[in-house]
């Protein structure tokens, strides 16, 4: 399949010192309406009433779950930790408490693959260096009003591990990413100190292998971005995303690549697939 990279040399020399780029008017009006307007009807398809996991990045150890492991080949629905009142009711409607839908919208919904397999987002990925690429988790990411949880400072290659190395994020801002609705934060350069930790799944779960490290806030710098701007973080970057106290919300879609061609999925990963994901392409 003939791809071509879409980035200039400057794009590409950005992204090699910083850790990460951002691409203005990525996705259309037009794109950005197709894909919230197919979430809202997922979500009022979800039928909650026998099953309801949380998602936290600040408790991942006691909220991860079979539902959570069985997502990687699914569509599944994850509520924030702040929706449930003290008897486990929903504060407010299930639209307003979802925290995020994963891990495999890519796969299971034409909309969402559409996008994803697009030829700009090919042709990325191109410029980035694969050569056999494939989506091994894709998310659509709400960051309710007044109750969007943190997203503690992390790599994403500690999640999402292959040797060597290869996982890059897509995030793609469907409203705009403000300071005050919990945009990215990240520290410029960092990728280039390596990975820091693992998280790994085990015979007693999952855990991280090493503690983390403390981060001084005042390196990370905001990424504020306008919907239809897609951001590209390199999987050592650090990053994070602060509680969304705001009364507006900043949806989401993000997805994370890695190669197939000359590197292995580790097995001690999160996810295990039991069919292995199809390839964007082959170079």
């Amino acid at each position: 399949m003939g791809i071509a990279g879409n980035l200039n040399p400057n794009q590409l020399e950005f992204f090699n010192t910083e850790g990460y780029l951002v691409l203005e008017s990525f996705a259309s009006a037009d794109e950005i309406r197709s894909l919230r307007s197919r979430m809202e009807q997922l979500l009022d398809e979800f039928d909650f009433s026998s099953k309801a996991s949380i998602f936290s990045t600040t408790n991942q150890q006691q909220t991860t779950d079979d539902y959570f492991f069985e997502s990687a080949e699914k569509i599944s629905f994850f509520f924030e930790e702040k929706a449930f009142d003290d008897d486990g009711n929903l504060k407010q409607p299930k639209q307003l408490s979802i925290n995020k839908v994963g891990h495999a919208l890519h796969e299971h919904d034409p909309i969402f693959k559409s996008f994803t397999s697009s030829e700009k987002a090919l042709s990325l990925l191109c410029s980035l260096g694969y050569k056999r690429p494939v989506v091994i988790q894709s998310m659509y990411i709400f960051k309710q009003p007044g109750i969007g949880g943190e997203v503690v400072p992390h790599q994403d290659n500690s999640f999402l591990y292959t040797d060597p190395p290869t996982c890059t994020g897509l995030w793609l801002a469907l409203e705009d990413a403000t300071i005050t609705n919990g945009c990215l934060w990240a520290i410029p350069r960092s990728h280039k100190d390596g990975l820091v930790r693992r998280f790994i799944r085990d015979e007693t779960g999952v855990h991280f292998d090493k503690p983390s490290p403390s981060y001084d806030q005042k390196d990370f710098v905001p990424i504020e971005v306008k919907a239809g701007s897609l951001v590209a973080i390199h999987g050592d970057l650090i990053h994070q995303s602060f509680e969304n106290k705001s009364c507006t919300s900043r949806h989401a879609y993000s997805l994370h690549v890695v190669d197939t061609d000359g590197c292995k999925w580790v097995e001690d990963n999160w996810i295990r697939r039991k069919v292995d994901p199809e390839p964007l392409y082959a170079s």
